[in-house]
């Protein structure tokens, strides 16, 4: 629970909030743990508030899911924050209570705040979603960012929020001001709204997201583009190294021969490389022939044409 009055901070997406939270705690050389791939402002985020950023790989066979034991290994001196995302963009990976807990136990050990970005929270396929931040000792240490862009398909209304400790939520308050003055007013009205009665719409929008999850995920495994099924969010993350193609060239030609638009792996960092992200969240129908074109591209690919 936070107080509406000094621990939360309506912004604009959730992207004004991871990057005024870094800007209100990140002195020039403090150092900042993310994992890879991660979303495509972490690293830039974290530079344009002069700190260093330390990417830790997550890898396809362990589900791009993040282990303490790469956090113990990446850990430098100087190191301030840690940057969460469950479930995870462009991944799906999601992490377990049992995970949760070592993270927490890790960064009290190294005496780090928690910077978590939750916004994919309702769109969990497997299990409950936990947050970091409800841990014992935790909510002193982390900003936990949410909004309604994801969970309620309002991602150009721009609402997002901050919640934390009223030190780090007022330091944060003192870039926000002058920066935008204010969030739309007749977003955050849109917004009071979905949050108020949107809940039947979300959980029926999940059920179509599982659907297509499952679809997308057996059709690019049966096309040769080895795919995990991702936990939460919209999206899949397959490999398409069997191609022989770059994923950015594999990206372009998709778009101009078959336009069907995937974006390049490489785009989420450098352990992203060998990959593509396929957004599910597009009607079943399109689904369907984004499918057909990719398996006809791979064809062509495979066969050297």
């Amino acid at each position: 629970e936070y107080q509406p009055e000094n621990e939360i901070l309506i912004t604009a997406g959730v992207s004004e909030a991871l990057d005024i939270a870094l800007r209100a705690v990140i002195n020039p050389g403090d150092k900042v743990i993310y994992h890879e791939p991660c979303y495509v402002s972490y690293s830039p985020s974290v530079r344009l508030a002069h700190g260093e950023g330390i990417a830790v790989p997550t890898l396809p066979e362990n589900g791009f899911g993040l282990d303490v034991a790469s956090l113990e290994r990446a850990w430098q001196p100087g190191c301030k924050a840690l940057i969460l995302n469950f479930p995870t963009n462009p991944t799906g990976a999601v992490a377990s209570s049992d995970d949760l807990g070592s993270f927490a136990r890790f960064v009290a050990q190294r005496d780090l705040l928690v910077i978590s970005d939750e916004i994919y929270a309702e769109l969990t396929y497997e299990g409950i979603h936990s947050s970091i931040a409800a841990l014992p000792g935790m909510k002193d240490r982390t900003i936990f960012l949410h909004g309604v862009s994801k969970a309620f398909a309002m991602t150009g209304f721009r609402i997002g929020f901050a919640c934390g400790p009223r030190a780090l939520i007022e330091a944060m308050m003192k870039i926000h001001q002058y920066a935008l003055m204010c969030a739309p007013i007749v977003s955050q009205e849109a917004a009071i709204e979905a949050l108020r009665g949107g809940k039947p719409s979300v959980l029926d929008m999940r059920e179509q997201y599982e659907r297509r999850r499952e679809f997308i995920v057996r059709r690019l495994n049966e096309i040769g583009l080895t795919c995990g099924n991702p936990g939460g969010a919209f999206y899949a993350f397959p490999s398409i190294r069997a191609t022989g193609l770059d994923d950015v060239e594999f990206c372009h030609r998709l778009l101009r021969e078959e336009h069907v638009a995937l974006v390049p792996g490489s785009a989420f960092g450098r352990h992203g490389r060998g990959f593509v992200r396929a957004s599910f969240s597009v009607p079943y129908q399109r689904l369907l022939a984004a499918a057909d074109g990719i398996e006809r591209f791979v064809g062509r690919c495979c066969r050297g044409v």
